[in-house]
């Protein structure tokens, strides 16, 4: 059990674990200290000296070791000359701290001075005015009245591109280093830093091509004033202008918790779009980063499908006809679903005794229910990674192995070709069956095992035989572990469609490969020729002789749930207005169902509630410890941690 240790802040008496820093007890306690160059997540470097306070320690008799008290019974406090960084300074027992104390607040003014004289007055233009840290320290604490002339204020390159996705404003930028430290302390990837020196010292990019990370953007959250932007984000829109909207990544298993950032927008015709994708914190899946895979997703696709191939009460009763005429339909789904849609299609399928499958190119889905999260693996543990490229394929589970390694995890790598993961693994072999008896060996010394694969279900299998604590499949789709939970059929070869009336939902491609394994064309059309119905929401070339097309909507235009790779469910909410005619899929599926004579829920919650002993209300449970932990600006996660499911024997 950890050691507490009482202070006493302002007045306040707090305890928190031994260890803490100032700045951090001072948080707990409700009392913000100014800080810049400080992030809960990075190790402290006191550069830019803004939290200063004034500290004292207990007075002791160096003789007896006693403490030497005041003349009233109290100890005595030694104050020392200056003035001490609250972020490098570690709590200790009887510490009594000022923040707000004469000596305090002007050491805190005259550092917040300092940072001004070379600040550019760009506040109407800046992409982080409404969100800037030295913004609102200036309206909190600055002068009203600058002693400095403008003209002499420091002047540097306005508009330099790190990377395509990254600009630097040096002009901006207060030599915090917390972008430099991210790259270098959490991601592991150092291809920031610093050149030349004194007032001439400026951010530069060490790697080829530039800004080399797929953890990017992340800069740009914590950067405390707007000297790091995205090319995407940049002069698009004021952060007071935008509603914000909880929301789950789709772009893989990871299943990270975001923000989607709305306005109205001009070059959309007036329409609300997504303009950008924040963080939202949630310590046991993303913490409070995102990979630039999630955050620069495209949500305002032009190629949308607005509209059914025919009436919508035409398209869904030629559906309905078809797939009850069939003998054996076929309903085919990828991950990219959310739950609630999975389950009405399953429902459906169950209905009709047609076979209801998942498509994925990883194989094992039906050994995967016994996952868990692996976020606080460390000493004692033991990690395998095989068959894939976790860098590439999920970043965040990229990143969280690494800090795994970082607290005395062991990780084997066994991959084919190098990954980035290679430099942090305790064992790497580019042999698969290899890497299962490496594995075997370290895992029967280790307190948990994780298992996270890439590859066929024979793969699967032998990843399964280690008997791990955690086996996590790397899905291509952000909800396939949903449709394992639910009991979907996996699928890899879809050429066992060709001739079959088929129900096939998700993603364009899914919808564009179903079509040709089925072998449909135009000349084999009539009316007794097979079907293929196809929910998705991108427009694709095909017949409307053979083919029904059913505009769903997007995640940023739905409510919903996924189920990570990890097994935790959580809740996704609708951000934009849907576009055109588009519906939701589960409403798709159950107007069909109706005209086949089925019932179903139209209703997200009442549907969820149906295949899940959880509730809305159960995923919206939330952690205010959590907050502490933000540095930057990222989301406070107000809507819900999620749920993880219980293994299954």
């Amino acid at each position: 059990m950890t050691k507490e240790v009482t202070l006493t802040i302002d007045g306040k008496e707090v305890s928190v674990p031994a260890g803490s820093l100032v700045v951090d007890a001072a948080k707990k306690a409700g009392i913000d200290i100014p800080v810049f160059c400080y992030h809960p997540k990075m190790e402290p470097v006191g550069m830019c000296r803004q939290c200063l306070v004034e500290i004292g320690r207990p007075a002791f008799d160096r003789a007896t070791g006693e403490a030497v008290l005041e003349e009233d019974g109290s100890p005595k406090i030694n104050w020392g000359w200056k003035l001490e960084t609250s972020c490098t300074n570690p709590v200790s027992d009887g510490m009594v701290v000022k923040t707000q104390s004469e000596k305090a607040v002007k050491g805190q003014n005259d550092m917040l001075e300092f940072q001004l004289t070379s600040h550019p007055l760009d506040c109407p233009v800046c992409d982080k005015g409404g969100e800037c840290l030295l913004q609102d320290l200036t309206l909190a604490h600055g002068s009203a009245e600058s002693r400095f002339s403008f003209d002499e204020k420091r002047h540097a390159e306005k508009k330099v591109a790190l990377s395509d996705d990254i600009w630097l404003d040096r002009e901006r930028c207060i030599q915090c280093g917390r972008c430099v430290r991210f790259q270098s302390e959490v991601v592991g990837e150092a291809v920031l830093g610093f050149e030349e020196r004194g007032s001439h010292t400026q951010i530069m990019t060490t790697s080829d091509p530039g800004f080399d990370s797929n953890f990017s953007g992340n800069t740009t959250d914590i950067c405390p004033v707007g000297a790091l932007t995205t090319a995407q984000f940049r002069f698009g829109a004021r952060p007071w202008e935008m509603e914000a909207t909880a929301s789950i990544c789709g772009e893989c298993p990871v299943g990270c918790n975001t923000v989607l950032n709305t306005r109205r927008d001009v070059k959309s015709g007036g329409k609300i779009v997504v303009k950008r994708v924040m963080p939202r914190q949630n310590e046991a899946v993303n913490e409070t980063w995102l990979c630039d895979k999630g955050r620069f997703a495209n949500h305002n696709t032009d190629n949308r499908l607005l509209a059914p191939s025919t009436e919508w009460t035409d398209a869904i009763a030629s559906a309905a006809q078809k797939l009850s005429a069939a003998d054996e339909p076929v309903f085919v789904v990828d991950g990219s679903l959310s739950n609630e849609d999975l389950y009405n299609i399953k429902s459906l399928a169950d209905e009709v005794g047609a076979k209801a499958l998942c498509y994925s190119e990883a194989g094992g889905g039906a050994l995967t229910t016994k996952s868990a999260s692996y976020g606080k693996s460390g000493a004692g543990d033991a990690i395998l990674v095989i068959g894939g490229n976790l860098y590439a394929e999920a970043p965040i589970f990229w990143l969280r192995a690494k800090q795994a390694v970082e607290r005395g995890a062991k990780l084997i790598v066994a991959t084919e070709a190098e990954t980035r993961l290679d430099a942090f693994a305790t064992t790497v072999v580019r042999d698969l069956k290899k890497g299962l008896e490496v594995a075997e060996e370290i895992f029967a010394k280790a307190e948990n095992t994780v298992v996270l694969y890439s590859g066929d279900d024979a793969l699967a299998q032998f990843c399964a035989a280690l008997n791990p604590t955690s086996l996590i499949g790397v899905w291509e789709d952000a909800n396939t572990q949903g449709a394992w939970e639910m009991g979907y059929e996996a699928v890899s070869d879809l050429s066992a469609l060709k001739g079959k009336t088929v129900y096939v939902a998700g993603k364009s491609s899914l919808v564009a490969a179903a079509l040709e394994s089925a072998e449909f064309t135009v000349i084999q059309a009539s009316e007794e020729a097979n079907l293929v119905v196809g929910q998705t929401v991108s427009i694709m070339e095909t017949s409307e002789s053979v083919c029904v097309m059913l505009p769903s909507r997007t995640i940023a235009e739905s409510d919903g749930t996924f189920t990570s790779a990890e097994r935790r469910v959580q809740r996704f909410f609708s951000a934009v207005l849907p576009m055109g005619d588009s519906l939701p899929g589960y409403v798709i599926t159950a107007q069909i169902a109706e005209k086949m004579g089925v019932t179903l829920d139209i209703d997200a919650e009442d549907i969820f509630s149906a295949f899940s002993d959880l509730s809305y209300a159960d995923l919206a449970n939330i952690s205010v410890e959590e907050s502490l932990l933000i540095g930057g600006t990222c989301y406070e996660n107000e809507q819900g941690l999620g749920v993880m499911l219980p293994a299954k024997a």
